[in-house]
């Protein structure tokens, strides 16, 4: 009975755990998103303007 209650417990960990990895796992994504998008603001701010 002991070993159903601790699958059980484990079981509930777990998801939760992988609940916490999956919001990490998005924020982390957000931010390389951020980044990319002010490393791309900068490098169109610093560029000269094109002749015309």
């Amino acid at each position: 009975m002991a070993g159903i209650w601790r699958d059980f417990v484990v079981a509930v960990l777990t998801a939760l755990r992988r609940q916490d990895e999956r919001a990490i796992a998005e924020e982390r994504r957000r931010a390389v998103e951020r980044l990319a998008d002010e490393v791309i603001r900068e490098d169109r701010r610093r560029a000269p303007d094109p002749p015309g």
